[in-house]
């Protein structure tokens, strides 16, 4: 895989400025005439904001905000109640509540096909660096429910909005089979397991690949008398031993579907090292699991090893967000061949992202929506990866909605992978299910590329 420049990031005229931005008025067309917000749930049944922005057109748009389990440090905030009566302090009626009496009232009249100066508005209200003061939950669901109000408005659909002429380019799927860490209750340290199907130039075909393979994993763990039930991401989540016991796993699933590993169907990690990383001591300790103690070159020296002997094109969060020097290390020894994601080390954020790129460190960033509050930043960050020879993998959170968002956005940007969980769960499916939808409108336009060199 070719590897990022590291050079000083492409100047950007960020969308987190401080000042005001005009964002127009009209009471006809294109102009927001109302915004409401109610509190819905997400997969693990907690609240979460939902959004629908109406245009004086008649248009509406709506959008409902994801929720992480594993978040990064340096993530916006996403503004929850605390109020131990109700949903035991998850509640999110604040940011519902700003959404009406803060947000709308600024809006209203509003081009929402200016959807930049919007961002820059609700920004410019909050005033602070994490959107503490209004949520980031409340932002986004006003900032992606305007989105889809433009382009129904323009009679387009979401990704051919964002993307233009250009977005034709679906994603390979990082498919999450075997779930650990934060979003499981068995023993696995490592927080996803995941397939990566590029065997066809067809998404649906990829897709197809994926199902099988998972439907595989599933007569093999019960032929084992492991467990099959489901972690938060629609996985698996039995109680296997070691993280490289997972991997044969899975290794054995894509042979039993009469795949090759390698050739067909890859694999990738998210380790979420930040999970089980001991701040005091500086070591990382597998809590759930075996209690061991490895150093961040330790760690490095075990995925060189898996690396070299199974066909893992991926590592997501291999160590810890703040260990910069650990992440040099883990570049300097895989980042030549193996795809270095920074997840909560980056949080989607242009300040974080420019400080890997200028100090080389990862060579990929995981784009998550909710984890900067905007649509406007979110392009940002993609676009700055992309300028400065980085991939972008866009991916969904543990507390997923019916939302299908992020599927119009990998096809968007062309960022050729997307992460929304595994062959099953709703929440998770229904973005697969977009994904098919969108290779069918394009039709012959529609292609994928696979990002991975096979080095088997």
């Amino acid at each position: 895989m070719s590897c990022s420049t590291h050079q000083h990031p492409v100047g950007f005229t960020p969308t987190t400025t401080n000042s005001h931005t005009s964002v127009g008025s009209s009471s006809t067309g294109s102009g927001i005439k109302s915004i409401s917000a109610y509190e819905c749930l997400d997969s693990r049944g907690f609240p979460t904001v939902a959004v629908s922005v109406e245009l004086f057109s008649g248009i509406t748009g709506s959008a409902m905000v994801p929720s992480g389990a594993s978040t990064g440090e340096h993530e916006a905030l996403e503004l929850r109640d605390g109020d131990p009566k109700r949903y035991h302090g998850k509640g999110v009626l604040t940011a519902v509540r700003n959404v009406v009496e803060k947000i709308a009232p600024v809006l209203i009249g509003a081009d929402a096909l200016n959807l930049r100066a919007i961002d820059r508005t609700m920004i410019a209200l909050d005033g602070t660096e994490t959107k503490s003061s209004l949520g980031a939950n409340a932002i986004l669901g006003v900032s992606l429910a305007t989105a889809h109000a433009g382009a129904r408005h323009v009679g387009l659909p979401l990704f051919q909005y964002l993307g233009g002429v250009q977005a034709r380019r679906l994603p390979v799927p990082l498919v999450n089979v075997i779930n650990g860490g934060a979003h499981a209750t068995n023993v696995l340290d490592f927080q996803e397991f995941m397939l990566v199907p590029h065997a066809s130039a067809r998404c649906s075909e990829n897709l197809r690949i994926a199902a099988e393979v998972f439907h595989t994993l599933k007569k093999n763990l019960k032929k084992k008398g492991l467990s099959t039930g489901l972690g938060d991401e629609g996985g698996f989540a039995p109680d296997l031993k070691t993280p490289e016991e997972a991997i044969l796993c899975l290794v054995e699933a894509i042979t039993d579907a009469g795949y090759q590993p390698g050739k067909d169907v890859s694999l990738a990690l998210d380790v979420a090292a930040s999970e089980f990383f001991d701040k005091q001591r500086g070591l990382y300790v597998f809590k759930k699991s075996s209690r061991e103690e490895f150093s961040a070159k330790d760690l490095v020296a075990l995925y060189a090893g898996w690396a070299k002997k199974y066909p893992l094109v991926s590592i997501e969060d291999g160590l810890d967000e703040n260990d910069w020097d650990g992440w040099k290390l883990l570049t300097q020894e895989l980042g030549k061949t193996v795809q270095l994601v920074g997840d909560d080390l980056f949080v989607t954020n242009i300040k974080r992202l420019a400080m890997g790129i200028n100090q080389g460190i990862g060579n990929a960033i995981l784009i998550k929506l909710n984890q900067i509050g905007s649509v406007s930043e979110t392009l940002d960050a993609i676009a700055m990866a992309h300028q400065n020879g980085y991939r972008a993998v866009i991916s969904h959170r543990s507390g997923e909605t019916e939302d299908t968002s992020i599927a119009d956005l990998a096809v968007a940007v062309s960022a050729g992978q997307i992460k929304t969980g595994s062959m099953s769960r709703s929440e998770r499916i229904a973005k697969y299910n977009r994904l098919l939808w969108i290779e069918q409108l394009l039709g012959e336009e529609a292609i994928v590329e696979n990002p991975f060199v096979s080095k088997h």
